[in-house]
């Protein structure tokens, strides 16, 4: 139960925080004093040659599509362009443990008490603590203070999983698709719930971008957000995409992901009826997709992520291909995904 209660390591030279954006980035300064230590990756979409503006203090890089095209060559057409699913070349090309990505319309917090949450504190104590996939506890995250393992827990399986992904949520704007914003406009999130929880072995779960952290040695080359936004029949279906990859992946290899604290707030409704047209195609094909997740094995010589990775390519290629064109062409883009992976990780697991 490492890091349950005690201070936590500095992990500034362990930690990248990655933003994509097409717009000035003014939201950084109400996050100075938590991510002002961090280095940051901004992977500006849209015009390559407008300059995004970035307050004074922070240590960045910014990666245009320009240089995602130098880096990658003729990989370059698996990061997806006008989308926000552009921000998974920053997940490749970092070079540190841990990321944490946010979006830019995501300001602070407050707790009931209205103290501010240091969101990134929160991600890195539900990374540093072991999971609880096998065996699901009452109590929540037995690894908070104040918290522990309840009565009829096996004690054989209470030093946990290691803990690949952190899944933040939101107060204010909800993430719900357009058809649930259409006929709930005015809803706002205001419950805080003080809990994290770890999401059992065998469920599948919506996964959102806009406020997330995992361990990128454990898990990051499944975290591929797919191809979407120009030149393609679907959007806003990024996170939700690599969401179910992660989680398959992460059973099979006795990793664990956890959902709940921190929260952010979420300050902006994007228009619902924009995001119809982006998601109509998803809407369908999901009562496809999530089956095929659900029903998803591996071999036993899968056991990297990579390996993983690139069988279950050719599972959506010969499984998911018939429902529409487009998944055949995911499944290239799950391929080309990881060579640019290695491009970038040359070290990294084959």
């Amino acid at each position: 139960m490492a890091h349950a209660g005690g201070p936590l390591p500095d992990l500034r030279n362990d930690l990248d925080i990655v933003i994509p954006t097409i717009r000035n980035l003014e939201f950084l300064e109400m996050w100075r004093p938590f991510f002002e230590k961090y280095h940051m990756i901004i992977i500006q979409d849209g015009d390559p040659t407008r300059k995004v503006q970035v307050p004074e203090g922070f240590d960045y890089d910014i990666y245009t599509r320009t240089d995602i095209e130098k880096a990658l060559g003729d990989k370059a057409w698996c990061i997806s362009y006008k989308d926000s699913a552009c921000r998974c070349f920053g997940y490749a090309v970092s070079r540190k443990k841990y990321i944490y990505t946010i979006d830019d319309d995501c300001f602070v917090a407050k707790k009931p008490n209205g103290e501010d949450i240091n969101a990134l504190e929160q991600h890195i104590k539900n990374l540093l603590t072991p999971s609880t996939p096998f065996f699901f506890n009452t109590l929540y995250d037995p690894y908070t203070p104040g918290s522990d393992f309840v009565r009829g827990y096996p004690f054989s399986m209470r030093e946990g999983a290691p803990t690949a992904v952190s899944h933040g949520l939101w107060l204010n704007i909800p993430d719900y698709d357009a058809p649930t914003q259409m006929v709930k406009p005015k809803e706002r999130n205001e419950r805080y719930v003080d809990a994290v929880l770890t999401i059992p072995k065998g469920s599948l779960f919506p996964m959102c971008g806009m406020n997330l952290a995992f361990n990128r040695e454990l898990i990051g080359p499944a975290m591929y957000f797919g191809l979407m936004g120009e030149g393609y029949p679907i959007g806003r279906y990024d996170d939700m995409w690599a969401g179910w990859c992660v989680k398959v992946i992460c059973d099979h290899l006795g990793l664990g992901v956890k959902t709940g604290l921190p929260y952010i707030w979420h300050s902006k409704a994007s228009n619902p009826f924009v995001n119809l047209k982006k998601e109509y195609n998803g809407i369908f094909w999901q009562e496809k997709t999530i089956p095929f997740f659900a029903n998803v094995s591996f071999t036993k010589e899968a056991q990297t992520v990579e390996a993983c990775y690139l069988e279950l390519a050719e599972k959506v290629r010969k499984e998911l291909g018939p429902v529409d064109s487009y998944f055949t062409k995911l499944a290239d883009g799950m391929i080309t995904w990881i060579e640019a992976w290695a491009k970038l990780n040359p070290n990294s697991e084959p």
